[in-house]
Order: C-alpha cells, then sequence, then structure tokens
C-alpha cells in the first residue's frame, strides 16, 4: 500500500475507533444488547475484517463453538463477505448463513463514504429443529468430527436463540436509526488523534466529504476552511500527506468502488454520478488508483461475490 493510500485509510480507520470510544456509542451499544439479547458490534468497512467477530456478548452458543472448533471459518468468512458487500451497495442488509442463523450489517457513512457497519443477528427466525441440524451436519462433514464434537455441537444449535421475523425487523429499525446518528456524529469528530489535526483541516474534510459529487475547486474548499489558498494548500498538504486534488480523486474513486458493484447501473453513470465531468477523466483517475480499469475492477469484484 502506498503511502498516499495509507495516509486515505488511515482518516477512516481513525475516525471509526473515535466512533467506538465515543460515550454515545458505549451506552447504545449496552442497551441494544440489554435490550434485545442481540449482540451488536461496530466493525471497519475495509474487506480485511468481513471475517466474524468472536467474544460477542449475546452471541450465538452455536457460533461460538464453531469458532472454537475452527469448523466452519471459510463459510462465516464468505457469509460476512456477502452481507457487507450488500449492505454497501444496497443500504441495510440480512443473509442466512450455511447453518440457516441470520445475520445483519447497517452502513455508516460520512458523506458519500461507508466507514463501518453496526452488526448483529445470530439467530434463528423460526426454533431449529433435529432435522435441520442433521442436514446442516452434512455441510461440515459429519467424518472429520468426533462424536463428543457433534453432541456439543447439536445442543448448541438447538439452544440457539430466535426471533420472529417482524420482532427481527423491529430491532434492525432501531440499528438504522442509530447508524444515522453515528454518521451525524461522525460530522462533528476530531478526525485523527484529538488535537493532532488543525480545526481548518476537519472542518475542509467535512465540506469535501459533504459535497463530494459536486466541483470542488481550491478557492472554495479553501473558504470552507477558513484559509487563503496559498495557507490552505500547504496545511493540507501536510496533515493528509496528499494534494486536495489527490484527496477528492480518492474519495470518489471509493465512493465509485462501491456503485461498481451494482451490474445494472453503466460506468458512465457512475463517473457523472461521483462527481466526475467526462467518461475519460474518470477512467484515468480510477486506473491510476485503484490499478485497474472500471470495467475490470467491476467483474473482479463480481466474480468474487458470486464465487
Amino acid at each position: 500500500m502506498t503511502a498516499t493510500i495509507h495516509a486515505h485509510k488511515s482518516f477512516e480507520n481513525s475516525l471509526l475507533d473515535r466512533i467506538l470510544q465515543s460515550e454515545r456509542f458505549k451506552i447504545y451499544q449496552d442497551a441494544f444488547r440489554l435490550t434485545t439479547g442481540l449482540p451488536l458490534r461496530l466493525v471497519s468497512a475495509d474487506a480485511d475484517h468481513w471475517k466474524l467477530d468472536d467474544n460477542t456478548v449475546n452471541g450465538s452458543p452455536f457460533c461460538e463453538a464453531l469458532n472454537l472448533g475452527g469448523n466452519a471459518c471459510p463459510a462465516c468468512c464468505e457469509t460476512n463477505r456477502r452481507l457487507m458487500h450488500e449492505a454497501a451497495v444496497h443500504g441495510p442488509s440480512t443473509c442466512n448463513c450455511f447453518a440457516g442463523l441470520c445475520a445483519t450489517a447497517v452502513p455508516v457513512k460520512l458523506g458519500a463514504s461507508v466507514v463501518g457497519f453496526l452488526k448483529t443477528g445470530q439467530v434463528f427466525t423460526k426454533v431449529p429443529s433435529e432435522a435441520q441440524f442433521t442436514a446442516m451436519l452434512g455441510s461440515l462433514g459429519r467424518k472429520t468430527l468426533s462424536e463428543s464434537s457433534i453432541s456439543q455441537l447439536k445442543s448448541a444449535y438447538l439452544n440457539t436463540r430466535a426471533v420472529e421475523p417482524q420482532r427481527y425487523d423491529s430491532m434492525i429499525t432501531l440499528l438504522q436509526t442509530f447508524a444515522e446518528q453515528l454518521s451525524k456524529q461522525a460530522e462533528s469528530l476530531a478526525i485523527i488523534d484529538e488535537g493532532s489535526e488543525p480545526v481548518a483541516i476537519v472542518r475542509a474534510r467535512k465540506f469535501i466529504h459533504a459535497n463530494v459529487d459536486q466541483p470542488l475547486p481550491l478557492g472554495q474548499v479553501a473558504r470552507a476552511a477558513g484559509l487563503s489558498e496559498s495557507h490552505f494548500c500547504r496545511l493540507f498538504k501536510e496533515s493528509i500527506g496528499l494534494t486536495l486534488t489527490d484527496y477528492v480523486n480518492r474519495c470518489r474513486i471509493d465512493w465509485a468502488k462501491r456503485e461498481l458493484l451494482r451490474p445494472e447501473v453503466r460506468i458512465s453513470e457512475i463517473a457523472f454520478l461521483v462527481g466526475y465531468q467526462s467518461l475519460s477523466q474518470f477512467n484515468r483517475s480510477f486506473a491510476r488508483i485503484a490499478k485497474v480499469s472500471p470495467t475490470q475492477y467491476r467483474r473482479q469484484r463480481l466474480e468474487l461475490a458470486a464465487s
């Protein structure tokens, strides 16, 4: 990863860390867990974090047993990869894993950029049966498991909580409201370490993310930051490690990557949606930052999603 890409990613990761440490998130997380009996995690939008979290309060005993035994890591990773793919493109999404449990991801955004996901689930929508367990056991590979392991998994499976669909949907509505609050909170947080980034640059970032689909000339962004153009250019490069043009392009390409996961949308439409004035300009910027063309990126990601 180049230094410029690292600078952009560190912005989003540090913002997520600030949200995780906020009193608002901790209070809501505890209240949601206590009221619904469901787990709740806030995880990074980075693809490296698709794996299921362990040690989750209120988590399924069956999921915990699988994680301890290492029996279903690929299947769990695939479920989370598919879930977060859908949530990034379509908004709050729910899917079922190979064992029949449902999981939900709700995106938390900064402007057009997804910085993380609220995740919950690990429950059934109806009480599981022994017949369902037997069918599920076949996908795990019964011959690779000892009788004691099968007995442990069966007990955990049949004791995993079931929540009726209508009630579960109501719980997800609560999550959507909270995700919207966190998105607003993100706009008001200091971005990297508290006090380490000038207030003017924080204002500039907020302005950029709120208007990333619009033309962002230097003079306009500098005025939003409350600085002269020359002072802004110097301070922005020192703080971010990128020029204004490079930073705006990376924000737009990050947005475009999510839009490209929607196969029904033409690439030319995406180019104009994310703020480019021409398709050729978009193609050049995308290839320079992503190292592949938009068409290649779309094909690779959709093939991965279908695998």
